[in-house]
C-alpha cells in the first residue's frame, strides 16, 4: 500500500487539531482506511461505509477490547458513586486536617506517588491517582490539565520500568518468540536504565511536581479562571472519607490479586485487561453496597446514579471504541510495517538505536497503541542484534521508549482518553499542554540513544 497507508491516521491528526472534534476524526479515518482496503481489494467503493461498520463492530469480537469498554463506563459509575457519596470532600478535608496537600508541593508529589505505587496497570495508575487528587487539586487552584499531565506521564513510564506488572509479561513473551542471544529476562531488565524517554518523563514530572511551575500552553491553561469545582465545597454532614477510600483500596487490592489469580500465582503472568475489569467491577459493588447498607440511598436511585455516571464518559467511550477500530484497520492496511520499514538497512550502525526510538515513536502516535508498536517493532529490531551484533538492551529500549513517547503524544490514545477522563480535562486541552513536555523527553531521548550508539557501538 506504500505511503497511502500513513493517510488515515493523517486525517485523523489533522481534522483533530482543525476541527478540535476527536469523534468525528477517528470516523473519518476509519472510513478513509477502509476506503483504501477497499480500493486494494478492487471492491466497489460503498464497501467502505459497510466495512467501517463493520469494523466497528469487530471490536467487540476481542474479549481484550470489550474488557476495555466495559471498563470504562463502569469507571463513570464508579466516579458516580464515590462523588454523590462526598466521599471525595471528605476525603480532601481530611488530607488537609492531617497536614497532607495543602501545598502545590505536597498535593502534586503525592499524586506523583500514588501513581508511582500503583505500577501494576498504567490506567489503573491513572484512574486511582487522579481520583484520589482531583479535589485536592480543585481545592488549591490547580488545573485539571496539570492533573493530566502528571498522571499520565507517571503511569506508562512508571509501568515500562518496574517491569513486574502485564507490561513486562507482555514484552517478555514477544522476546521469546526471537532468537535473541542471552536470556531474555535477563535482557529484559537491562533494557530499564536505557529506557531514556521514560526516565526523562519522569525527570519533568518530578521537576513539575517539586517546583510547582508550569510551562508552556499549560502555563496559560493555569493562568486561566479554573472551570467550576464538582465537588462540594464542604461535605455532606453525614459523609465520610471511607466511601471514597474504601472502593479505591478494593480497586487496587483486587488489582494485584486479579493478576496474580490470572497468572497462575505469578503476577507477571497476569491479564491486565481482565484485571483491571474485575477489579473495578469489585469497587462499583463495594461503592454500591456501601451506600446502600447506610440507608442513604435506595437501590433505585443508586441504579440512576450509575447509569447517569456512565452517560457521562459516553464521549470518551466512544473515542475509545473508534481508537481500537482505527488500530485494527490500520493494521490491515500495513501502517505500521510501512513506517517500520523507514528504518532502512543501511543506516550508520550508531544512527539505529536513534531510529527504532523514532519510528517506534511515528507508529505509536499514528495509531495510537504502544503495546501494537512493540509488536511490529520487536520482530523487526531483532534481526537486526543478530546480524550487526547489536547491544540488544540498548535497541530494546529505544523501541519500548518509542512507543510510550508516541502515545504520549497521541490524540488518538485510549491511555490519553482515560487520563483525560481521570483528572475531568478535556482530551484536547491534555494533548496540546502536555505535548511540550513529551517532545523535551522525546528530543532528549534522541541525543541519548545516538551518545549511548558513539560509546557502545
Amino acid at each position: 500500500m506504500s505511503w497511502l497507508a500513513i493517510l488515515p491516521p493523517l486525517v485523523a491528526i489533522i481534522v483533530v487539531f482543525w476541527r478540535k472534534e476527536v469523534i468525528g476524526a477517528l470516523l473519518l479515518a476509519v472510513f478513509c482506511s477502509e476506503l483504501l482496503l477497499s480500493l486494494g481489494a478492487e471492491q466497489n467503493v460503498g464497501y467502505a461505509f459497510i466495512g467501517t461498520l463493520e469494523r466497528i463492530v469487530d471490536v467487540f469480537s476481542s474479549p481484550g477490547n470489550t474488557r476495555i469498554l466495559i471498563f470504562s463506563l463502569l469507571v463513570g459509575a464508579l466516579l458516580a458513586y464515590i462523588r454523590e457519596s462526598g466521599g471525595v470532600a471528605a476525603m480532601v478535608e481530611a488530607l488537609l486536617r492531617r497536614g497532607f496537600g495543602k501545598t502545590k508541593r505536597s498535593a502534586s508529589l503525592m499524586t506523583v506517588f500514588t501513581g508511582v505505587f500503583v505500577f501494576v496497570e498504567s490506567n489503573l495508575s491513572v484512574l486511582t491517582a487522579g481520583i484520589l487528587s482531583r479535589g485536592l487539586f480543585e481545592k488549591l487552584g490547580m488545573s485539571r490539565a496539570r492533573l493530566a499531565y502528571l498522571i499520565d506521564s507517571t503511569s506508562a513510564p512508571i509501568c515500562i520500568l518496574i517491569l513486574l506488572n502485564g507490561w513486562g509479561a507482555y514484552v517478555l513473551g514477544m522476546l521469546e518468540q526471537q532468537d535473541l542471544p542471552g536470556n531474555a529476562v535477563t535482557t529484559l531488565w537491562a533494557s530499564v536504565p536505557f529506557n531514556f524517554y521514560a526516565l526523562v518523563t519522569l525527570g519533568l514530572v518530578f521537576y513539575t511536581a517539586i517546583s510547582t511551575k508550569v510551562h508552556g500552553p499549560l502555563a496559560a491553561v493555569e493562568a486561566q479562571p479554573q472551570p467550576a469545582q464538582d465537588i462540594p465545597e464542604q461535605p455532606p454532614s453525614n459523609s465520610k472519607a471511607r466511601y471514597m477510600l474504601v472502593p479505591l483500596l478494593v480497586m487496587v487490592l483486587g488489582m494485584v490479586a486479579f493478576m496474580i489469580g490470572t497468572g497462575g500465582g505469578d503476577i507477571t503472568q497476569g491479564n491486565g485487561s481482565k484485571s483491571v475489569l474485575y477489579a473495578t467491577g469489585l469497587a462499583c459493588l463495594v461503592a454500591y453496597l456501601m451506600l446502600l447498607l447506610s440507608k442513604r440511598n435506595r437501590h433505585t436511585e443508586l441504579v440512576s446514579m450509575g447509569f447517569k455516571g456512565m452517560s457521562e464518559l459516553l464521549p470518551l467511550v466512544t473515542i475509545v471504541l473508534l481508537s481500537l477500530a482505527l488500530g485494527s484497520s490500520l493494521k490491515e492496511l500495513g501502517t505500521g510495517v510501512f513506517l517500520a520499514g523507514l528504518v532502512g538497512d543501511f543506516l550508520p550502525v550508531i544512527l539505529i538505536a536513534p531510529m527504532l526510538f523514532i519510528a517506534g515513536a511515528l507508529i505509536s502516535f499514528t495509531t495510537g497503541t504502544s503495546w501494537g508498536t512493540f509488536a511490529i517493532l520487536i520482530p523487526i529490531a531483532a534481526p537486526l542484534i543478530i546480524a550487526l551484533d547489536l547491544p540488544a538492551p540498548l535497541m530494546l529500549a529505544a523501541v519500548l521508549g518509542g512507543g510510550v513517547f508516541g502515545d504520549h503524544c497521541s490524540p488518538i490514545s485510549d491511555t490519553t482518553a482515560v487520563s483525560s477522563l481521570a483528572s475531568g480535562c478535556d482530551l484536547l486541552e491534555h494533548v496540546r499542554t502536555q505535548l511540550p513536555y513529551a517532545l523535551v523527553a522525546g528530543a532528549a531521548a534522541v541525543i541519548l540513544y545516538l551518545v549511548a550508539g558513539m560509546v557502545m557501538l
